[in-house]
């Protein structure tokens, strides 16, 4: 398989997949950048090795065609300032506009398509439009994670066309790394830290891991249908009533398989869901009729942080709480922290997910764990075990 490293770009024109799907303010300003930061290394590696780049992403969820707020020119002046380069941009991704714009295209050039998703075709896998894609370029870079479990024609169906000039960019390389040496090669003790609302949402990675953990800490709304299974009393607390069986089941699955498998002991509860709401601490299976779980409570955070600290490997995905309320932090912020020092000791940690990345930058923690993850969805599904269409279209 060809990589970027040692890949020949010279007066090559180089289709780069990149997830450029940022949030934009009411005057379609970026107010969070870190994805088109992401994609930097790979863009300028490819114009500084003589090449030039044909960029191409969706933004939002555009319901049919052209809208004005999902345009990717709002994101042309940042691109260029970040890359250190001028970026032109096409009014479409396919057609007349960019096939003259990317044959004028001239080494050390950034052109940036319009949003892909402007055209139904992109989500639909569709054959022609991912060779009206390829069509522009001499090799395919994907080096868009977050996107890499969807089957869509920039992702997995255009690399065909590409059967001997594909690769990933160092984006996806390092998020691969990372996830692989969780899965396949992990120092013991192996920590997973599965937080979040559902249990459903969290089933087949909680399954995939319980093969390979020590430890198994469950924290975060999904908890109450863990301890309702075991028969506790959860008040008003989030619950989902048809995964009692399947909560039994893994609690049963952890011990065969000799894991720790590590809930709460104790919980702040509030009378509703608010933050200005009254709360007190109590045992996680006595919640008061009336008042629900929002965070966990000091034993069980003292509990966590100890077995955090001890491990060498540690996989974060989801929080203890509702961190957004300064009340329901604490649990999520004592984990994020305890994940930081096991890192500074020597252990490799991974955080993945759009919650724990959050808290992760809320503490200003990135800097101090291993690996932040971009890809919320594409990181669930590889953990579970599944094959991305994105990544197998660049393995074969």
């Amino acid at each position: 398989m060809k990589t970027i490293e040692t890949f020949d770009f010279k007066k090559k024109k180089a289709l780069v997949r990149v997830d450029f799907n940022v949030p934009l303010n009411s005057n379609f300003e970026i107010t969070d950048d870190n994805r088109i930061k992401a994609a930097m290394p790979t863009i300028k590696k490819i114009l500084n090795s003589g090449g030039s780049v044909i960029l191409m992403s969706h933004l939002g969820r555009p319901k049919s065609g052209f809208e004005e707020k999902f345009s990717l020119k709002h994101l042309v002046k940042h691109v260029s300032k970040l890359a250190g380069a001028p970026v032109k941009f096409a009014s479409d991704c396919i057609g007349n506009v960019p096939m003259e714009m990317s044959r004028d295209l001239k080494p050390g050039e950034i052109l940036l398509l319009e949003n892909l998703r402007f055209h139904k075709e992109e989500e639909k896998g569709n054959e022609e439009f991912a060779e009206g894609l390829a069509s522009l370029a001499d090799v395919y870079v994907n080096d868009a994670f977050g996107t890499a479990h969807r089957a869509h024609a920039s992702t997995a169906i255009v690399a065909k066309f590409f059967p001997d000039n594909k690769m990933f960019g160092y984006l996806i390389e390092s998020e691969l790394k990372s996830m692989d040496k969780v899965l396949r090669e992990p120092s013991k003790p192996f920590t997973a830290i599965m937080g979040g609302a559902k249990v459903s949402d969290k089933i087949l990675i909680i399954e995939n891991l319980l093969d390979r953990v020590d430890n198994l800490v469950i924290g975060g709304g999904m908890t109450y249908t863990f301890i309702k299974a075991r028969g506790g009393d959860i008040g008003s607390s989030i619950v989902e009533e048809d995964k009692l069986d399947i909560a039994l089941h893994l609690i049963e699955k952890a011990r065969k398989k000799n894991v720790k498998l590590i809930l709460p002991v104790d919980n702040i509860v509030a009378d509703k869901f608010d933050a200005e709401a009254s709360v007190q601490e109590k045992p996680i299976d006595k919640v008061p009729d009336g008042w629900l779980g929002l965070d966990i409570g000091k034993e069980s955070i003292n509990h966590i942080s100890e077995v955090i600290r001890d491990s060498k490997t540690i996989l974060w995905n989801g929080p203890m709480g509702v961190f957004e309320m300064e009340k329901f932090e604490a649990g999520t912020k004592g984990v994020a922290m305890a994940i930081a020092e096991a890192t500074s000791r020597g252990a490799f940690s991974l955080i993945g997910g759009g919650d724990s990345v959050a808290a992760i930058n809320k503490y200003d923690l990135s800097a101090k764990v291993s690996y932040v993850s971009t890809g919320g969805g594409a990181m669930l599904e590889y953990m579970e075990g599944k094959e991305l269409p994105g990544i197998k279209a660049i393995r074969g």
